[in-house]
């Protein structure tokens, strides 16, 4: 049976995001996803969500605080009430405090964490980090590997300009971004072997 022309059409339209190419945050966020399709999809490394479920841990604690708060004032109204909501606003400001120290130590910009579930490197984990300035043009893209027999780690850093990756129309031209990827890829694969 041949493809009907609405197909390949929803095809295109599917791979092509438009995106708003003035606003950086939307610019970063799409230029990190279409790396993250290019290490999961080209590559087949499996993703880890790992540092996803420590903020999501983090942010559970903090709303669990709160719904229970809740709940107790509601069988104890605000006079008897008090001490458990001086206690769960403290401890929810403490949970928002230890995610913000928690994205700005311990995540440090991190949007892909990939381990390679097969071949000669199996266990080999993948780290993509980006940056991008509000008013910058230009995407900084920090790749490491992560020997976990030798605990070895090696990185490489790419910093262009979206316009590299971007048409006027603001779609993302997956196929430059796959380019880069694949460059910086082999870079440290080939950096490795020499050592």
């Amino acid at each position: 049976m041949a493809p009907k022309e609405g197909d390949s059409k929803g095809k295109e339209e599917k791979e092509s995001v438009k995106i708003n190419k003035w606003d950086s945050s939307a610019v970063k966020n799409s230029l990190d996803d279409a790396v993250k399709e290019v290490l999961t999809k080209k590559f087949n490394y499996v993703e880890n969500f790992g540092l996803m479920d420590g903020r999501l841990a983090i942010c559970t604690i903090a709303v669990g605080v709160a719904t229970f708060a809740l709940l107790w004032d509601y069988f104890y109204p605000f006079p008897q009430s008090r001490p458990i909501l001086i206690f769960s606003v403290a401890t929810y400001f403490f949970m928002m405090a230890i995610l913000t120290l928690y994205t700005t130590y311990k995540e440090k910009g991190i949007f892909a964490v990939c381990t390679q579930k097969e071949g000669q490197k199996k266990g080999t984990v993948w780290i993509a980090s980006s940056a991008m300035e509000k008013y910058d043009d230009k995407y900084e893209l920090l790749l490491i590997i992560k020997d976990p027999k030798s605990g070895a780690v090696k990185s490489i850093e790419s910093r262009k300009s979206c316009a590299n990756f971007i048409t006027v129309d603001g779609v993302i031209c997956q196929d430059l971004v796959e380019a880069e990827v694949t460059r910086l890829h082999n870079s440290l694969l080939n950096e490795r072997k020499e050592k």
